[in-house]
């Protein structure tokens, strides 16, 4: 059986959705490096240390929030 063509519709819907969702990982990035710039600029770090570690850690968030929305859409 043929499957029904998409409408264009859809196509935008779907795109302005995963372009919302682009964007939302990169404000949580963002926003975690901000938070460990703000401590190691309070602490005087020389080395960036709480930057990466911020910054890592909301990278890991934001891929897990990448993947819960494409299992989301897909369901």
């Amino acid at each position: 059986m043929r499957k029904p063509k998409p409408s264009l519709n859809d196509s935008l819907r779907k795109y302005a959705y995963f372009s919302g969702v682009g964007f939302q990982m990169l404000a949580i990035i963002g926003l975690f490096t901000y938070i460990g710039y703000r401590i190691d600029s309070a602490k005087d770090n020389e080395n960036n240390v709480w930057t990466a570690i911020f910054a890592l850690v909301g990278v890991c968030i934001s891929i897990y929030t990448v993947i819960r929305a494409v299992t989301r859409k897909n369901n």
